[in-house]
């Protein structure tokens, strides 16, 4: 007697669930480092604009559009990279490189994405809307960079860094002197830290033929990032004056360049897996800095 017909059919995965575990792929939303880097400068902005906690609806539009802009943000990416990814070592196997994934269906996905995004962004003020625009053209453009000049790091900075001339925009209705060199610190530290990320993928970079600031600095790499974090960590204390802020925010500061310090000591070979591991730990050098923001400025509330 045959009791085939009695057993249960193997598991299988949904060919829609299996669709959306390959869309979570390309958005990286497995993978938050990307977010949290887009966060720290954030809030740095938001709380700095409303000299503590910011309003709740405020700070959840922008922690949930940097979450949207960083997810679209990397399916674009694949998007542009599909031709260079499958040679690389790192991303050969992402969604769009293995053809998991069309490029139909990221272009779609990148547009809902950014949807969202925006209406989000709908509810805040006219300035906060008219400078999102700007935020969609720096998000849609970076990954081209990368076949037409050695900075694309540099413009990360400015796709990545948008967010805080928005925050001000949205608490403030204006964008002050402040909220500018805040933004050029978070280019610099952004630059820095893609650099450490450029340098995993140096080797298959030349080989293919794409451009990064790891490949413009070639062996005095260590220098200009030295130079770039210094840089950071200047206009960063410009704000602490600027801002008025005090011995909490300055020795948030000095946790962060302790932190960066370490970056330096673990890279110095420039093995890939320890730059990659340089370039993870930026999350707790911007956490470093926020923290320093949120309990100065509560500090000064509770005086």
């Amino acid at each position: 007697m045959s009791y085939e017909r009695f057993e249960s059919p193997p598991a299988t995965t949904p060919d829609w669930r299996a669709r959306l575990g390959l869309y979570w792929r390309l958005m990286r939303a497995d993978r938050p480092i990307g977010w949290l880097l887009l966060l720290w400068p954030t809030w740095w902005a938001l709380w700095i604009a409303a000299e503590g906690v910011p309003p709740l609806w405020t700070l959840f539009v922008f922690s949930a559009g940097v979450w949207l802009t960083r997810a679209a943000g990397c399916v674009v990416n694949d998007y542009a990279d599909r031709w260079l990814d499958p040679h690389v070592e790192r991303t050969r196997e992402r969604p769009l490189a293995t053809g998991a994934v069309s490029g139909r269906e990221a272009l779609a996905l990148f547009v809902v994405l950014m949807l969202i995004a925006f209406a989000l962004v709908l509810t805040m003020n006219r300035l906060t809307i008219l400078l999102s625009g700007v935020g969609l053209f720096l998000a849609a453009t970076y990954p081209y960079l990368k076949r037409h000049t050695h900075l694309p790091q540099v413009y990360l900075g400015m796709a990545f860094g948008w967010g805080i001339p928005m925050a001000f925009a949205a608490v403030q209705g204006e964008v002050p002197a402040v909220a500018w060199v805040l933004y050029v610190a978070n280019i610099f530290w952004s630059t820095a830290y893609d650099t450490w990320y450029a340098m995993v993928d140096r080797d298959d970079d030349i080989k293919v033929g794409s451009k990064s600031t790891a490949i413009l600095f070639g062996e005095l790499d260590l220098v200009a990032q030295g130079v770039l974090y210094a840089l950071a960590f200047s206009a960063l204390a410009l704000v602490g004056r600027q801002a008025g802020l005090g011995n909490f925010y300055w020795a948030g500061l000095g946790v962060g360049v302790l932190l960066v310090a370490y970056e330096f000591w673990i890279a110095r070979h420039r093995q890939r897996d320890l730059c990659f591991r340089a370039f993870l730990h930026n999350h707790w050098v911007g956490m470093a800095v926020f923290a320093g923001i949120a309990v100065d400025l509560a500090m000064r509330g509770a005086g």
